[in-house]
């Protein structure tokens, strides 16, 4: 590594580091700086630069967009789970990094980002056409993930996307099952399949995710308890494998379980010792809750059962409902019954109350007018009747 000194005025040195030539262009390439004071003050910043380009620091000064991207995900990938590190690649190959990958990390300011956000919402979704506001947080998200890690490595000193203005996104109100609905689902499902109807019944009593129900395995519960702990869950892998993973929010949670569940559990496992004998294979403890395989080494796929689910609705003529809209069933159906919010946020797995609060705000006001009633009721005087 070497270094000098070009004269560029009176008291006005350029120090030049040559790093030797690019491997695609084969061009020379120089760190470079104006040092303006003596020249034994010029000599020592020559010195200093020598030790960043040793150590690599010159690249953070000029890192890009996409320096960042690739470097951060070489790190955050293991803590990903597939499908969320599948969305990021996606987000960063289609939409940030054709326009902002050549952009350094230190010149980014919050009006590049708007302006990016403001296209992105014109001709950033399929063929050209509109991105919802709801798609551009989601790019949001992650470019301000991204900076606040180039922040804490020295990169940039602020980060631009904690001022900048994604577009609003209109809540959109849920239009969940009655309990008239979800009956006629479960009926409809211990018809077509109980095995389904198991599963369904849980979601809908527990408000476990999908992924979730799909990774339980007999040694998560304890029917005589009546005790059912979520650790895990399953997801689709990219390559058709499925993968075992921990919550979504990294922690475990014990859940009670009623009577009637209980019941329906201990007949499910039934019919899976009776397989399992039949063909002559042992079940054991570690077997998957809903498996379709023997010996129950193999757990259901979490988007069959959206699809079964579907085809359920269509079966009862049910439109517009989701799979996932049971776990909303769930905790609202809570809610309204005056169950503490604590209780319903841990039951759902939520990772604070406060997610609970955001996400069923509209339920919790439909809650509150009825507590007001209630206490109405009590403190109202009662009517003296006439005598006659």
């Amino acid at each position: 590594m070497r270094g000098h000194l070009e004269a560029r005025g009176k008291d006005v040195w350029r120090a030049k580091v040559f790093l030797g030539r690019d491997d695609a262009t084969g061009r020379q390439r120089y760190l470079t700086r104006t040092i303006h004071g003596t020249k034994r003050q010029a000599e020592a910043v020559v010195n200093q630069l020598i030790v960043e380009a040793g150590q690599g620091s010159h690249l953070e000064a000029g890192a890009t967009v996409a320096d960042l991207s690739q470097r951060w995900m070489a790190l955050a990938g293991a803590n990903l789970s597939p499908t969320t590190s599948h969305e990021y690649r996606r987000l960063l190959d289609r939409q940030i990094l054709p326009s902002l990958g050549t952009r350094k990390v230190r010149t980014l300011r919050a009006a590049d980002l708007d302006l990016f956000y403001a296209t992105l919402q014109k001709r950033g979704g399929t063929g050209g056409g509109p991105l919802s506001a709801q798609s551009v947080h989601h790019t949001h998200a992650l470019i301000r993930r991204l900076l606040n890690q180039a922040v804490k490595w020295g990169w940039c000193v602020t980060n631009p996307a904690t001022q900048a203005s994604p577009p609003k996104v209109l809540r959109h109100e849920l239009h969940l099952p009655t309990p008239k609905d979800v009956m006629a689902l479960l009926r409809a499902a211990n018809d077509f399949d109980p095995d389904i109807g198991c599963f369904l019944r849980l979601a809908a009593i527990t408000g476990a995710r999908r992924g979730e129900l799909c990774a339980l395995r007999w040694t998560d519960l304890d029917l005589h308890g009546g005790l059912l702990s979520i650790s895990r869950s399953i997801v689709d892998g990219r390559t058709d494998s499925l993968i075992e993973k921990d919550t979504k929010t990294h922690s475990s949670r014990k859940l009670t379980l009623d009577d009637q569940t209980k019941g329906v559990l201990e007949e499910l496992r039934s019919r899976h010792l009776e397989r399992a004998a039949a063909c002559s294979v042992s079940l054991p403890a570690s077997a998957f809750v809903f498996s379709d395989s023997p010996d129950g080494k193999v757990p259901w796929r979490p988007a069959r059962m959206t699809r079964a689910f579907e085809h359920l609705c269509e079966t009862v003529g049910l439109s517009g409902v989701r799979l996932h809209d049971l776990r909303h069933f769930a905790a609202t159906r809570m809610l309204v019954a005056g169950v503490p919010i604590k209780t319903v946020s841990g039951r759902l797995g939520h990772a604070n109350a406060a997610t609970t609060l955001n996400v069923y705000a509209h339920f919790l006001e439909t809650s509150d007018a009825e507590a007001a009633k209630v206490l109405s009721d009590i403190l109202s005087e009662p009517e003296i009747s006439p005598t006659t």
